[in-house]
C-alpha cells in the first residue's frame, strides 16, 4: 500500500467531477451511509443510504488459515473472533460513547450471536481480513451500520451487499457489476475492496482511524478540505473540530465507537459469551474454476450448496460471470499440513520443557488446537474441558509462556 504524504494531498487542487468519489453515474460525492440514523434492521431493508468507497490501489493479502476447535476442521470458537475483534480496537476505552447510538444498536450483540444466521463467521472474515492489514477492528463494525450484516441486501438508490457498493464504485475496484452478476453481492469481493479501500485511507488520515470512517462515508477529498480549512495535522485532529460536514458524517464515527462498546460490554454477560462458545465455520475466499452454477462447483468441493447460497448471494440463482473466476466465501477445507507445533513456537521468559511439540503425523491422529490471534492458555483449557495445568503439562508450557498464532497444542 502507498501512503500518501498529507501534506502533498492538501496541496493537490480541489477534486473535479471525475475524481470525485461518485455515488451514482453524474451524481456528487457520497452523502453518507445511514443518513437516516436507522439502525441495522433498516439498513438492511434499503432505508439507508450508502457509503460509496473510491477505487482502491493497494493489495490485501485474505488470511488463509486453519483453526481447529472441538475436533471440527476448518471451524473455530466463535470466542476466538470475539477475543481478535477485542484484540484489534484501536479505542477499547468505552467512557465517551455515545448514549444515542448505543440504544439504538442494543440489538448488535444479539444479532453477532444468532445461531441460525451467518453473521458470526462474517464477522470473523472480516476480522481476519482487517487484522492482516494491520487495520482498527472497528471497521468491521461498518457493515452492521451499513447492510446489518446481510450479503444480499439492495438498497434504495443503488448501493448493494455487505459494504453497500454503488455500481460506479464497484466497478472502480474491479468489481463486475451487470444483469447476469454482480460482484457487490458477493461479500469476499465486497470485502476485498472495502478492506484496500480503508487501508488506503487509514496511510492517508495518518492512521487516526475516525478520519479514516468519516472518509469512507463522506469521501476522502470532503474530510481533506476540512482538514485545510483546521489547519491541523490529520492524526492529532478529532472530527468534532472539523467543520462543514454533514451531521450523518460526524455521527457516523460514534455509531461506530457506540457499536464496540456494546460488543465489549456485552463480554461481560455470561450468557452471551456461551452463544459465542461454539464452532463455527472458519471462511475463506477461493478463487473457484469454471462453473457452471454454484451448486456445481459445491458438489465437486464437498460443501454445502445451501450454505454457499446463504454467504455468497452473487452466485446464488445460476449466476456466473462470463469472464473472471470469481472469488467464492467457503468453509475452510483443512488437510493435514505442516504447522508450527507448540515447542518450536513459545516465547518464554523461562524456556518450557517437556516433550510437549506436536508433529504433523501426530496432530493428525489426536485432537489438537491451532492457536489464532487473542487465544490464550486459559480460554483454550475452558473451551476443550480441560485443567488448565493439564494444558500446559500436555505441550510442555510453564505460567508464563507465550502462544502464537499458528502453534498446534495437544488437547489428549
Amino acid at each position: 500500500m502507498k501512503r500518501t504524504c498529507l501534506l502533498a494531498l492538501l496541496a493537490l487542487p480541489l477534486p473535479t467531477a471525475a475524481s470525485t468519489p461518485p455515488t451514482e453515474a453524474g451524481v456528487a460525492a457520497p452523502t453518507g451511509a445511514a443518513s437516516t440514523g436507522d439502525d441495522v434492521s433498516a439498513a438492511a431493508s434499503g432505508d439507508t443510504p450508502p457509503s460509496a468507497p473510491a477505487a482502491a490501489e493497494a493489495d490485501v493479502p485474505a488470511p488463509v488459515d486453519a483453526t481447529t476447535a472441538d475436533g471440527a476442521a476448518g471451524t473455530r470458537n466463535g470466542l476466538s473472533i470475539y477475543a481478535a475483534f477485542r484484540d484489534g480496537l484501536a479505542e477499547p476505552e468505552c467512557g465517551d460513547d455515545n448514549a444515542r447510538w448505543r440504544r439504538h444498536f442494543a440489538h448488535a450483540p444479539e444479532r453477532l450471536a444468532d445461531r441460525d444466521s451467518e453473521v458470526l463467521p462474517l464477522f470473523g472474515h472480516v476480522v481476519d481480513a482487517l487484522r492482516e492489514a494491520h487495520l482498527p477492528t472497528e471497521f468491521a463494525l461498518i457493515p452492521f451500520v451499513e447492510s446489518g450484516y446481510a450479503p444480499g441486501v439492495r438498497g434504495a438508490g443503488g448501493p448493494a451487499g455487505l459494504w453497500q457498493f454503488v455500481p460506479v464504485t464497484a466497478r472502480n475496484h474491479g468489481i463486475e457489476v451487470g444483469e447476469r452478476y454482480d460482484g457487490r453481492l458477493s461479500p469476499a469481493e465486497s470485502t476485498r475492496a472495502a478492506v484496500r479501500y480503508l487501508k488506503t485511507l487509514n496511510g492517508m488520515f495518518g492512521g487516526n482511524w475516525r478520519l479514516a470512517a468519516m472518509a469512507y462515508n463522506a469521501g476522502e477529498y470532503r474530510i481533506l478540505q476540512a482538514l485545510r480549512r483546521n489547519g491541523g495535522s490529520a492524526l492529532e485532529t478529532a472530527p468534532s473540530s472539523l467543520s462543514g460536514l454533514s451531521p450523518v458524517t460526524y455521527a457516523y464515527v460514534d455509531k461506530l465507537h457506540a457499536l464496540a462498546c456494546l460488543l465489549e460490554r456485552a463480554g461481560d454477560r455470561d450468557g452471551w459469551r456461551g452463544e459465542l462458545d461454539r464452532s463455527v465455520p472458519q471462511l475463506q475466499a477461493i478463487e473457484a474454476d469454471a462453473g457452471p452454477t454454484l451448486e456445481a462447483w459445491a458438489g465437486r468441493q464437498g460443501h454445502d450448496p445451501a450454505q454457499l447460497r446463504r454467504l455468497n448471494p452473487a452466485l446464488a440463482g445460476g449466476r456466473w460471470p462470463r469472464k473472471a473466476r470469481p472469488l467464492v466465501l467457503a468453509p475452510l477445507q483443512t488437510k493435514a499440513t505442516d504447522a508450527t507445533v507448540a515447542g518450536a513456537a513459545v516465547s518464554d521468559s523461562a524456556p518450557a520443557t517437556g516433550g510437549g511439540a506436536v508433529t504433523p503425523a501426530a496432530a493428525a491422529s489426536m485432537r489438537t488446537h491451532v492457536v489464532r490471534r487473542g487465544d490464550s492458555s486459559w480460554a483454550i483449557a475452558r473451551r476443550h474441558g480441560l485443567r488448565l495445568e493439564r494444558l500446559l503439562e500436555l505441550n510442555g508450557l510453564g505460567p508464563r509462556s507465550t502462544l502464537k498464532p499458528g502453534m498446534v497444542l495437544r488437547l489428549e
